[in-house]
């Protein structure tokens, strides 16, 4: 087990390169930032190339900054965002700027897919039912909407498999991505054609799926060139990023359960079949091991709802300090709550129109409240969609794996423990899903016979958090929560058609 693996994570709002060796230490971490933009309201959107580039520096910023050489290098595993839709054409050329996970314009195309597919059936094949978020309607309203797109279209990719068709010239897709797409069977773990015919979308435009540590294809002589590896090292399918985060936190059998407090909050649970909630409200997708797969309850504001509340109202101050404010008010913020739908919502509400709001306010508070209020807020989200995954049969989970940059924060860990009513632990990197896609290009390398193996020596968990005395307390304050979206959600529409309001 000599030299080091790579993870490559294309992520929303930059691309890390993290390299790691044969004990499973990180040996140094390139990052390149980069934005995103929004056309239109409830619009999100990105040049693919931003990811090529992105790749290319962060690549040569861990290699300048460990004085490594591509040579070092055995083999290289990609993670990304799921759920884009990035479209070229004959040639590979990109046809337009790629559509993201967190785009809310294709509430109607959900609606046609339902239709089209018949909405029982759908869930029966995808395990999911169609949202707003998923790849899926994202081509039904390209076919709708941009028929001169369309009729150039010859490949269909997801974002980090773009960058692998810059790394290595082949088009190709690992089945944890592809099982986000609204596209894929989930028993046969591959392209359904049923759905696709019923979608209009030709099969020919699909890659070939891989599991996550099987090699796709190998660095060419321009991408050698470009990012400083050796040409000829392999590159794996790797994994969307909450399955090669739940590889990276050792999340990877039945039982087990990994929380991922980034931009997004995801709570994830690996099964050894394919179970999915009767509603396809929970989220169900292969796993990036063979043989497994998950389920997943996605909130679209987690740290994301912080990082909101700090620009807005506090801009520039260090996100350490906001929050440690937040431990000077009680648990429960003396009766202030706050609903972190700032980009709609995906579990347990699909609901694009869905709108945040504190709720409560009185003279009393100050920003301490409200800061703690967004914390709690997000934990309550997550507890909804953690409950939706035991009814449907998944057990009742006593720790969870945390990763993301929300979980620095002791108190927002202690805040977890409580509204979860579980030990929370963290794990020995906090690179998630970069790390994740190391350790399955370390399986491909033969560093490993399997992802289990490799997770079972690398990844240690150590127990941060566990309930405590506020935990009754906060029970109780998530039980009214859970009453706010139903008395709010008749408004959403309303307020969406009001004079003033944007509805582009």
């Amino acid at each position: 087990m000599g030299g080091l693996v790579l993870g490559i994570d294309v992520s929303t709002t930059a691309t890390k390169a993290v390299l790691v060796d044969g004990t499973g230490a990180v040996r140094g971490i390139g990052v390149a930032e980069y934005g995103f933009d929004v056309p239109r309201p409830l619009w999100s959107e990105q040049d693919p190339g931003l990811w090529w580039d992105g790749a290319i520096a962060a690549i040569r910023s861990v290699f300048a900054a460990t004085g490594v050489s591509g040579a070092d290098v055995a083999a290289v595993g990609l993670t990304g965002q799921m759920h884009g839709a990035v479209l070229l054409d004959r040639a590979g050329e990109v046809l337009r700027p790629a559509i993201l996970w967190n785009d809310q314009r294709t509430a109607a195309e959900c609606d046609a897919i339902r239709a089209a597919v018949g909405p029982e059936r759908l869930i029966e094949i995808t395990g999911n039912d169609a949202l707003t978020g998923f790849t899926a309607p994202k081509l039904v309203w390209i076919r709708d909407h941009e028929p001169d797109v369309w009729r150039r279209v010859a490949h269909v990719l997801l974002p980090k498999d773009y960058v692998r068709l810059r790394l290595t010239g082949d088009y190709a897709l690992d089945k944890a991505d592809g099982a986000g797409t609204l596209l894929f069977d989930l028993v046969a773990r591959d392209w359904s054609p049923e759905v696709l015919a019923a979608l209009g979308i030709d099969p020919a435009w699909m890659p070939p799926t891989f599991e996550g540590p099987e090699v796709t294809g190998r660095i060419t002589a321009d991408a050698a060139a470009a990012t400083g590896l050796r040409a000829g090292t392999p590159v794996v399918a790797g994994g969307g990023d909450q399955s090669a985060n739940a590889v990276g936190v050792g999340a990877v059998v039945p039982g087990t359960v990994a929380l991922s407090l980034g931009t997004s909050g995801v709570v994830f649970a690996t099964t050894d079949r394919p179970l999915y909630e009767p509603h396809g409200i929970v989220h169900a997708f292969c796993h990036a091991l063979p043989g497994r797969w998950h389920m997943m309850s996605v909130m679209l504001s987690a740290a994301g709802s912080l990082r909101w509340f700090r620009d807005a109202l506090a801009p520039g101050e260090p996100f350490g300090d906001l929050v440690a404010s937040a431990a000077e008010a009680p648990a429960g913020s003396d009766g202030l709550w706050f609903l972190p739908y700032l980009s709609g919502e995906r579990s347990p509400h699909p609901d694009p129109l869905a709108r945040g709001a504190f709720i409560g306010l009185t003279v009393t508070h100050d920003r301490r409240h409200m800061t703690r209020a967004v914390l709690e807020g997000v934990a309550f989200g997550l507890r909804d969609g953690l409950d939706l995954m035991t009814a449907a049969g998944m057990p009742v989970p006593h720790q969870i794996r945390a990763s993301g940059g929300g979980t620095a924060s002791a108190l927002w860990r202690q805040i977890l423990a409580d509204v979860l009513d579980a030990e929370i632990a963290t794990v020995n990197t906090s690179e998630g899903a970069a790390y994740g896609a190391a350790l399955l290009a370390a399986v491909g390398a033969g560093w490993y016979p399997d992802v289990d193996a490799a997770c079972s020596a690398l990844v240690v968990a150590t127990p941060s958090a566990e309930p405590g005395p506020d935990a009754a307390a906060y029970a109780e304050a998530h039980a009214l929560y859970r009453d706010l979206y139903p008395a709010l959600a008749p408004l959403f529409p309303r307020m969406q058609a009001a004079p003033g309001t944007s509805r582009e």
